[in-house]
């Protein structure tokens, strides 16, 4: 094929049966050719943009980026994550482990912000870790990242029906679900509601992405707005002995850490999961109109506001009752119900719980479309998706295919998946990327063996300390055990090793690998301690998964790992070596083979 003609991405694999079997027989060479190529930042913020066609609008501020951020943490998973980790791990300690959990969440924020100003392009995480460790990486975690956003939305979406009975007094189960005889238990109820709202979300992405910020920041103006009526009620009708004083002191201790600081420290962990929601701000870079001061107030601005919400509502929740009387599932609305006269609140509580729904469904459905987007954009999807419209400037293929899949799941599936709980897809992400910038900072864009290896052991061995730390901490023998004491103790001590070894690492690390790349317009601060510090939290977390996590996760990779042998990998040869460029592309000229480079 004349690579001066070019020709759609991906045709010369799949023109036909023939074709398509002499590219399988191919898949060793193309996976060694393809797998670890990476692009340029320049070469995504150019070639591989225009295939998208026409350009998003860059009509987004900076207070439109907090407005998103806010909107996409505070959800309705806050009302049920304090009250666990108040009532099993850290009691009116709580708020510090928060304050812990926020200052986690912004380190994992810098890293994502240093990116985001030096590559303003829709993908986030994707293009970040496909600059960065090359093409199948990013692909891989980006399908899982996809694969949990619409799970997760649809699970969000059905919550939303429930959260809105629950405000005007419904059973909604009962009410607004039409049961559908003869379809398996947790397929059997069709909820039209949870439909109209991914609907109504998807037209609404799709008209504007600065119409949605607008409404998005009217919801969450409304729902900040309950939160600072339940955080003055709490304040109003609590008692400050509840502090310190537990409703049971013969079987609970007392005391505002009633569990030291490993309870502190658990419940930072617990709690580190209200905060998701940030990344997807990232996804946002390529519509606003000044990413290099406007996306670092944005995403940090957002974190910031929302720890100090999430503080004040933890000190106001420990105020209405003793950490050991709390209705674990349900700490703001049961305190209020078991007062006279009161019940009323939590009815308030319900409707601001269900605006919370809608902006972090809005928010996680806008950053899902611009993931999908610029994946097809890199030729590992179809281009069709990458498509952005020329009259609303939004990319309304990709909004609208992730709109259906979700609402068709929506309507039938009743998915177990908790408000609170963290796909290990995004934890994954926020892993990598803490690691790409570590890698991008300490090898540059030089890939050769030599100049990388440094880099990649650091990652490797500290990751493998973080996860030593990890399993330690989560197999720590409780005292309760025969010998439990003893064992603790050292236990406790191996942990304090680890601790050391990793300060030890980075030390090292710092002061024998010099910096091959510095940002020009914005850097993480405190190189390598703050990404360091932000991959150990995440091996951290991850460690704190359930089983069922990682059976999703290893099922959900399988299956990406498997679209890309099968389909992927040759669609990107194609758009990269073989002459195609997409739709709207401009086609891969001979020098520029010099931009991409193999990891080996």
């Amino acid at each position: 094929m004349d690579k001066a003609t070019g020709s759609i991405a991906g045709a010369g694999s799949f023109l036909s049966l023939r074709a398509y079997g002499r590219a399988l027989s191919q898949t060793p060479r193309r996976l060694a050719r393809r797998a670890c190529a990476a692009t340029a930042p320049g070469e995504e913020m150019s070639r591989v943009r225009a295939r998208s066609g026409p350009r998003m609008a860059r009509a987004l501020r900076w207070w439109d980026l907090v407005g998103l951020g806010l909107g996409g943490m505070v959800g309705a998973g806050v009302f049920v994550t304090t009250g666990r980790a108040t009532s099993m791990f850290a009691g009116p300690g709580v708020v510090v482990s928060y304050a812990i959990a926020g200052l986690c969440a912004l380190l994992s924020a810098f890293c994502y912000t240093e990116f985001a100003v030096d590559m303003p392009v829709a993908g986030g995480a994707f293009s970040y870790l496909r600059v960065t460790f090359g093409e199948f990486a990013a692909f891989l975690t980006g399908a899982n990242l996809i694969m949990e956003y619409v799970f997760s939305n649809a699970a969000v979406a059905r919550s939303f029906t429930a959260y809105l009975g629950t405000a005007v007094g419904v059973d909604a189960a009962s009410k607004w679900r039409i049961a559908v005889p003869g379809l398996p238990k947790g397929f059997n109820e069709v909820d039209l509601v949870a439909v109209a709202v991914i609907v109504l979300i998807s037209v609404c992405i799709c008209y504007s992405t600065k119409e949605s910020s607008s409404v998005n920041m009217v919801l969450t103006a409304v729902h900040v707005a309950f939160i600072l009526f339940i955080i003055v009620m709490g304040f109003a009708y609590g008692d400050a002995r509840n502090l310190t004083h537990p409703a049971d002191p013969a079987t609970h201790p007392g005391g505002f850490f009633p569990h030291g600081a490993g309870g502190v420290f658990q419940g930072a962990a617990a709690v580190y999961l209200s905060y998701i929601g940030y990344d997807a701000v990232s996804t946002m870079a390529e519509e606003v109109e000044q990413p290099v001061r406007d996306i670092p107030v944005g995403v940090s601005g957002s974190v910031a506001i929302v720890t100090a919400l999430y503080c004040l509502m933890a000190v106001s929740m420990s105020m209405l009752l003793p950490y050991d009387a709390m209705d674990v599932d349900a700490p703001f609305s049961g305190a209020f119900r078991d007062k006279h006269g009161m019940g009323w609140v939590s009815n308030v509580i319900g409707t601001g719980a269900s605006l919370g729904i809608l902006t972090s469904l809005m928010v996680a459905m806008l950053g899902q479309a611009r993931y999908l987007c610029v994946i097809g954009r890199s030729g590992v999807m179809p281009a069709w998706l990458a498509q952005v419209h020329p009259r609303t400037a939004t990319p309304v293929n990709a909004s609208a295919s992730l709109g259906a899949l979700t609402a068709a799941l929506a309507a039938f599936t009743d998915l177990d998946v908790l408000l609170d709980l963290v796909s290990i897809g995004t934890l994954f992400v926020f892993y990598m990327v803490a690691n790409a910038v570590l890698y991008r900072r300490y090898a540059g864009h030089d890939r050769r063996r030599q100049a990388a290896w440094p880099a990649v052991a650091f990652i490797v061995g500290f990751s493998l300390i973080a996860t030593c730390f990890t399993l330690l901490w989560h197999f720590l023998p409780s005292d309760d055990d025969d010998d439990g004491g003893a064992k603790k103790k050292k236990a406790t001590g191996l942990l304090a090793g680890c601790g050391v070894v990793a300060i030890a690492a980075v030390a090292a690390f710092q002061a024998t690998v010099p910096r091959a790349h510095t940002p020009e317009l914005w850097g993480v601060p405190g190189m390598p301690w703050v990404p360091a510090a932000s991959v150990f939290l995440n091996v951290f977390l991850l460690g704190a998964l359930d089983g069922a996590s990682y059976v999703r996760f290893g099922v959900f990779s399988a299956a990406a790992v498997l679209v890309y042998v099968l389909y992927s990998v040759h669609a990107s040869y194609d758009a990269e070596e073989g002459g195609g460029a997409g739709a709207g592309a401009k086609v891969l000229d001979e020098g520029s083979h010099n931009d991409v480079g193999v990891l080996v």
